[in-house]
């Protein structure tokens, strides 16, 4: 059961990378394809966290009364986590600062079509 959640995961992480470079690639509108990058991000941190997951483990917090050897079998692998809380801060200020260009663009230009845009 545990191996078919992570499994499943696994599959959910790279459909949201595949629709991301999907709408990264093909879609016109600009405000699509930030959403597509903000997909792919998603999808890297699925990935990561389901990278660091362990069946059966525990929180990584050393507890009193709790043995060097059980605490270092059963605890899961807190690296992914940590990169993933940081890539969430990364990819929303970054997201900020795409729509904050796509904002001045469509002032510019008076369009968000990526085609239009380049056209100018």
């Amino acid at each position: 059961m545990i191996i078919d959640i992570q499994l499943a995961s696994f599959f959910t992480a790279a459909a949201l990378i595949v629709l991301g470079l999907f709408a990264a690639l093909f879609l016109d509108n600009l405000i699509k394809k930030v959403i597509g990058l903000a997909f792919i991000g998603d999808g890297v941190n699925l990935f990561l966290v389901t990278l660091g997951f362990k069946p059966g483990g525990i929180v990584y917090i050393f507890l009193p009364g709790m043995s060097a050897d059980t605490f270092a079998q059963s605890a899961s692998y807190p690296l992914p986590y940590a990169m993933v809380l940081t890539s969430i801060v990364i990819g929303a200020s970054t997201l900020a600062v795409m729509l904050g260009i796509i904002i001045m663009l469509y002032k510019k230009h008076g369009t968000i079509s990526s085609k239009k845009i380049l056209d100018d």
